[in-house]
């Protein structure tokens, strides 16, 4: 309990919402030894710490505490007092880890009460998955379960295949189906190891055909994929297809993203060498370098690609949304993959609003609403599952 006061209170500190007996109460919190670092650990990657934004919205967080500071007391030994170390380092720890976004249109930021159903919380996603075994039964996968047969084994890592070729030369295929408010780990036979998102399904034989090409499919949704090189495999090519396209691998790391309800597939290549070829009537081949991505717009067939930064794109299995200039309804389909709820835009003009930022995806859909709210939605409402953005 105290230390989600604690939380609640700095966050009234940094938007200057703080009452002085609030301030007495927090400045008490502070003084107690175990959580003079507590905000260390919400800080729980260093890529959030080690991005331009970040360090720039600390330089600038250090210097709006002071003038707050200066406005909130009366007292002249403050700079000395230990106890105002200690609140300025956790506001801006606070204001890092929690990534605070910054809406292209500033003018339009606000600050109000949220409103919301009493005890209503979404919790964030987790290690789950339903895995389709050969036979066509189904195992329900969870955090902390296992499961085993002659060819996988489930363990707190994830899915874990044996390593080996086919007996026969029929393959044959299991299928790994990641439902909203999930994610997964699978290791092939092959050694190739696939981290894949919310609402996210993969099809995958159980063993490979040795000396023929390793394929798999991404029925929908998004994955990473750290490949088990050709040269290991006395040269047979590893292959992704999706229903538009297929990625020819020699060796590599990248990420595919292809929702079912999305129109343009992403493929970002982080290192290593690979060949897109679209499944359009005028097949092309594009050959990808490291830090570039492939944009296929299926709505208008066309196909971009660009210079991205890969950390930013693959952070969501790091447990880190990020967020560089994404509009508003996009990011909407994100959260509501991994929170497991529906969001409806009352007010259509936040579609195209557009953010710039880093989120812990460990935290509640809660705290993620207040701080974008902080920055322009005026307001929201939670309905059973269905949060509406006002």
């Amino acid at each position: 309990m105290e230390i989600s006061q604690l939380i609640i209170l700095i966050e009234k500190y940094n938007q200057n919402r703080i009452s002085e007996e609030e301030l007495g109460t927090l400045y008490k919190l502070l003084e107690r030894k175990e959580y003079a670092n507590i905000f260390k650990s919400l800080v729980k990657d260093d890529y959030q710490l080690k991005t331009k934004n970040i360090e720039f919205n600390k330089k600038n967080s250090f210097k709006l505490i002071e003038t707050n500071i200066e406005k909130t007391t009366s007292s002249k030994n403050l700079y000395k007092n230990r106890l105002y170390k200690y609140a300025a380092a956790a506001s801006i720890l606070l204001m890092v880890s929690l990534a605070v976004f910054w809406d292209v249109r500033k003018d339009e930021k606000q600050l109000v009460e949220p409103i919301t159903q009493e005890n209503t919380i979404f919790e964030p996603g987790s290690n789950k998955a339903i895995l389709t075994l050969e036979d066509g039964s189904l195992v329900k996968l969870e955090k902390g379960e296992t499961f085993q047969t002659k060819n996988v084994n489930v363990n707190e890592k994830g899915v874990v295949y044996k390593e080996g070729k086919s007996k026969t030369k029929k393959l044959v295929y299991n299928y790994l189906t990641i439902p909203r408010g999930g994610e997964y780990f699978v290791k092939l036979s092959d050694g190739t190891q696939v981290w894949l998102n919310s609402e996210t399904q993969l099809k995958y034989p159980v063993s490979f055909n040795e000396g023929e090409t390793r394929e798999v499919q991404l029925v929908y949704g998004e994955a990473y994929f750290d490949v088990s090189p050709s040269t290991e495999h006395n040269g047979s090519k590893f292959i992704v297809a999706t229903n538009s396209q297929e990625v020819e691998v020699i060796g590599t790391e990248f990420n595919i993203k292809a929702y079912k309800d999305e129109t343009n597939v992403y493929t970002t290549l982080v290192e290593g060498k690979v060949s897109v070829e679209n499944m359009d009537n005028n097949i092309h081949k594009y050959n990808l370098v490291p830090n570039q991505q492939l944009n296929f717009d299926l709505k208008d067939n066309k196909i971009t690609i660009a210079k991205v930064d890969t950390k930013k794109v693959t952070s969501w299995k790091n447990g880190v949304f990020s967020f560089d200039g994404k509009e508003l309804k996009d990011i909407m389909k994100v959260i509501s993959r991994w929170y497991d709820v529906d969001i409806v835009f009352e007010n259509k003009d936040f579609e195209s609003i557009k953010f710039k930022g880093n989120l812990s995806k460990n935290q509640s859909i809660e705290r993620i609403l207040a701080i974008m709210k902080s920055s322009t939605i005026n307001n929201y409402e939670i309905k059973d599952k269905t949060i509406i953005l006002k």
